[in-house]
């Protein structure tokens, strides 16, 4: 704790709370890529026609 507190008097509260946040949410922000990234395969497989098993 105190080492946050030096960084706070080091360099301002904005910005630790802004390095905190994007600690946070990394996964988050790794979750959203992988997701982006497989949404162009995810619609082509949707977007074909279904065959009939008639």
């Amino acid at each position: 704790m105190e080492q946050w507190w030096a960084w706070v008097s080091e360099v301002g509260f904005p910005i630790v709370v802004t390095f905190y946040l994007l600690h946070r949410i990394e996964k988050r922000l790794d979750n959203v890529t992988k997701t982006l990234q497989q949404l162009p395969y995810q619609l082509t497989f949707h977007s074909q026609p279904k065959r009939s098993t008639k």
